[in-house]
């Protein structure tokens, strides 16, 4: 045993009862949780440590320095681990070897990540015509439409409140975005008439995107459509949030937000919504 394992039941066992969550496990959460740090990154730096005790099958807290940097050696030289995802590794590590478990080791003020500036791969217009052409129900087409009408990433998407939607104004107010900052964004009369329809399809009475008509949609239910229509396109699943957003956002920038030019870009679905 790691001593380091998930509240997750056990996948051999139907029957069986859900592990119940180490106290290390739990001590590291609840340091994520005072650090103020997003679900998202509470899971992933959970996750790199997990990874480390499966490593070496071992709780992380009983590891030598050496381990530890053994461990990053081989990602780095036989996994071949690309800087981001050496980036969450090293995050997470030193976070845990720095508030929930300390230590004062060479090793953790030595991690750096080699900085890489590649070019984006950016699609044209007829390809991100054609990805959320691909996008079949017609709640993830208005979800979509949305995300890459008003430029959003995805947790703020589906973060989205009724009370977020200014129809007076045409502004979305978009909150604890990246680096926990609120901001307006100019809301499109098209994008506005979608959630309008799609929204009294379910009329939660707090979330714009409920999953199943309760809470909001989770990140991994949300970007389903988006790896299907990429494998349905045979394009590369890398590239297709944050490049299709980016498009999508220069593309409504250059046309003035204009009616006409979120017409372009409607997929299967959306004409239903949209009049």
């Amino acid at each position: 045993m790691t001593g380091f394992h998930s509240n997750r039941s056990n996948s051999s066992d139907n029957n069986s009862s859900p592990r119940k969550e180490s106290s290390l496990r739990k001590r590291m959460r609840e340091d994520l949780q005072l650090q103020g740090m997003k679900i998202r990154t509470e899971k992933g730096y959970l996750r790199e440590v997990r990874k480390l005790a499966c490593f070496y099958n071992l709780p992380p807290d009983q590891l030598a320095e050496q381990q530890v940097a053994d461990y990053l050696l081989h990602l780095i030289n036989e996994r071949d681990f690309a800087p981001g995802s050496l980036k969450v590794t090293y995050s997470g590590l030193k976070f845990f070897f720095k508030h929930t478990c300390p230590r004062e080791w060479e090793i953790l003020k030595k991690l750096r990540v080699p900085k890489q500036k590649t070019l984006p791969d950016v699609l044209t217009p007829g390809e991100v015509q054609q990805l959320l052409g691909a996008v079949q129900q017609h709640h993830n087409g208005a979800f979509l439409l949305t995300l890459y009408s008003l430029a959003l990433r995805l947790e703020e998407g589906l973060n989205l409140q009724i009370g977020d939607i200014d129809s007076q104004r045409m502004m979305v107010h978009i909150h604890r975005g990246k680096g926990a900052k609120d901001r307006f964004l100019p809301l499109p009369q098209n994008t506005l008439q979608v959630l309008r329809e799609y929204w009294s399809t379910h009329r939660n009475p707090k979330w714009l995107f409920p999953a199943n008509g309760r809470n909001r949609k989770s990140a991994a239910t949300a970007t389903r459509p988006m790896n299907a229509s990429c494998d349905a396109r045979g394009q590369k699943r890398g590239m297709r949030q944050k490049r299709c957003q980016a498009r999508m956002a220069l593309l409504f920038v250059v046309k003035g937000l204009a009616s006409s030019g979120i017409r372009q870009f409607q997929f299967r679905d959306v004409p239903r919504f949209v009049q």
